[in-house]
């Protein structure tokens, strides 16, 4: 155990953490040169295309230290946005150490701050990383004055490096096996294993990714999932390089992949331990905090897709990520799918794409909305997901909303626009400090409704994409919240309907017609689309029917011919209109999002 180090590579956005693993596994020979690419960790298309890291991954390197002595190191790099924060939570749980990347010419970050306080929680040895130093604009004083005065950490500790050139990578190896402390564990303990990802082949099952805490696992032993006390025979064991390598055993420290036949995909949950059926362990690790979603919206089947192959995607799919939730949910409009819970709307957007691409879905989404507190004249409180559960306006007391401190680093110029923004918001500011001659550190209670709406679009076009968020919930506020329905030829569509702000009603629900009346095609009918609170309409708008020019054959005669035809006319389009369905198409439902 003396000659492991397990540790992760934290930073925000586009700071450098993918680039440096690259070096990494250039470095310790893991991956071949003709076989390396930028981002090598990045496998998945999603990942390549964006330009960003979703999933965290392991890599295990084999390094010679500068005394000569042999070292493995477990590296997991993880990702940095703030919808895959439960990615960073979990990878930590597996580490004794990180390290804290940060970009020499943008300096300290709102998720660098947010990765940081992470790691502390988990009491992991911290090893500060200013990268990119080979950019013209890089500053590396000033990223080390922030270092210290917004992190808390020594600048003497810091190390600079560019992991694009290369430079002093070597240095950030030796600083891993010097600062960061190895694995404890007894090897003759009961096996305790911490089960800290998973995901399915469709040959061999569930693959779960593993730390040995205690005991050791072998080949052919009869093991037991702690949490469903769930019994299985390992098949296979071996680590990742990245590329899978088979070994006879795990000890204490190290980190692994497991395959024990597992079929039934709801017994792999993550934070799960695994110890021997034969001699098992007298209690099971602490796991991790159940991941709490703040967005929900409803995925339904299109096209040739089954409601059943929508669950056996969303169960497979949640073996990969255990972030978000699924529950059956019903339509009229749309008839059976899913009601989905998800870290934000970026984690939303991931997990659809994924679910269409991998698992060769069609999918119609409905707006995203958050859950609600209400509290109604019985005395009960009920949490609210979908504004269609909202009790009727006479039996409520009282809504309240989730609320969230956000923390937005922004360079000085734009801080008139982001303050706009958060007031037109009903943001309510907490702190707001210039952290260096023009950087300011704003602290803004915020509710979440007001977020998931284009909010993170809104802000970067105000700061011209230099300012950046982290975002925590704080509780719950109460506030004169309606709903708000949207009624498509006089039919209220649940799927449409939203929880808004009172003095914002009247606004977003013209907004909203509007849109929709863009995003709905014309029909062979006349189609009045209103935006109505309770029984009162405030906003109406018409879609325009197709029309046939009926009177094109019709010349001379009495002027009485052309009116009879069309009234024959308008008579098939009135009952057309009585007995058609309007389809409503998936721009409709993301019309709610472009529209606060």
């Amino acid at each position: 155990m003396n000659s492991i180090r397990n540790f992760s590579i934290i930073a925000h956005v586009d700071h450098g953490k993918s680039t440096l693993a690259d070096r990494f596994l250039e470095v310790t020979g893991a991956v071949a040169a003709r076989h390396l690419r930028a981002q090598t960790l990045d496998t998945m298309e999603l990942e390549r295309e964006r330009g960003i890291t979703i999933k965290a991954r392991t890599a295990r390197l084999e390094y010679t230290a500068a005394d000569g002595r042999p070292y493995v190191l477990n590296l997991i790099d993880t990702p940095g946005h703030v919808d895959f924060s439960y990615e960073v939570s979990r990878s930590l749980a597996a580490c004794e150490g990180a390290l804290l990347v940060i970009d020499a010419s943008q300096g300290v970050e709102a998720q660098t701050l947010a990765n940081t306080y992470l790691a502390v929680q988990n009491d992991l040895h911290l090893i500060p990383v200013i990268n990119k130093i080979d950019l013209v604009s890089a500053d590396p004083e000033s990223a080390l004055d922030q270092l210290e005065h917004i992190v808390g950490l020594s600048r003497d500790e810091a190390l600079l490096t560019s992991a694009k050139t290369g430079k002093n990578v070597k240095e950030i190896l030796e600083a891993v096996v010097a600062r960061i402390p190895p694995p404890k564990g007894d090897p003759d303990a009961p096996l305790k294993a911490l089960l800290f990802d998973s995901w399915y082949d469709n040959y061999r099952g569930v693959v779960v990714l593993v730390r040995v805490v205690d005991g050791t696992i072998r080949t052919g032993d009869a093991i037991m999932l702690m949490g469903l006390q769930a019994d299985y025979e390992v098949e296979e064991i071996g680590f990742l390089t990245p590329d899978p390598v088979k070994r006879e055993a795990l000890s204490p420290g190290e980190v692994g992949y497991l395959i024990a036949g597992i079929k039934t995909m709801s017994h792999a949950r993550i934070g799960d331990t695994i110890t021997h059926a034969h001699r098992p362990a007298q209690a099971a690790l602490s796991g991790f905090k159940e991941a709490k979603p703040t967005v929900f919206c409803g995925l339904f089947p299109a096209a040739e897709t089954r409601v059943e192959d929508l669950r056996e995607a969303l169960e497979k799919l949640r073996l990969n990520d255990a972030s978000f939730f699924y529950e059956p949910e019903s339509s009229q409009a749309l008839g059976q799918g899913y009601r989905c819970g998800f870290l934000g709307l970026l984690h939303r957007e991931i997990v659809q794409e994924r679910l269409e691409r991998e698992f060769g879905l069609t999918l119609l989404t409905t707006a995203p909305s958050v859950s609600y507190r209400v509290k109604v004249r019985s005395g009960e409180t009920l949490d609210i997901r979908t504004p269609s559960q909202l009790p009727r306006p006479q039996d409520i007391v009282s809504i309240s909303e989730p609320v969230i401190e956000a923390m937005i680093l922004t360079p000085d110029r734009y801080l008139g626009a982001i303050l706009a923004l958060l007031e037109g918001r009903r943001g309510e500011q907490k702190k707001l400090e210039f952290i260096s001659p023009h950087r300011v550190l704003l602290q803004y209670l915020l509710p979440l409704n007001e977020v998931v709406f284009d909010f993170f679009n809104q802000l970067k076009s105000a700061s011209q994409g230099y300012a950046s968020l982290d975002y925590e919930l704080a509780g719950w506020r109460e506030g004169p919240l309606v709903k708000l329905d949207i009624l498509i030829n006089r039919e209220q569509v649940d799927e449409l309907s939203v929880i808004v702000h009172e003095d914002k009603a009247y606004t977003f629900g013209r907004a909203l017609v509007e849109r929709m009346r863009k995003a709905i095609p014309r029909q062979q009918y006349e189609v009045a689309l209103q935006a109505a609170l309770g029984s009162r309409v405030i906003a109406r708008e018409t879609i325009k029917a197709f029309r046939k020019d009926v009177l094109a054959k019709l010349y001379g005669g009495d002027y009485s011919r052309k009116m009879k035809v069309l009234e024959k006319q308008r008579a098939g389009k009135k009952r057309m209109r009585t007995v058609g369905r309007v389809n409503i198409p998936q721009e409709a439902f993301l019309a709610i999002l472009e529209v606060k």
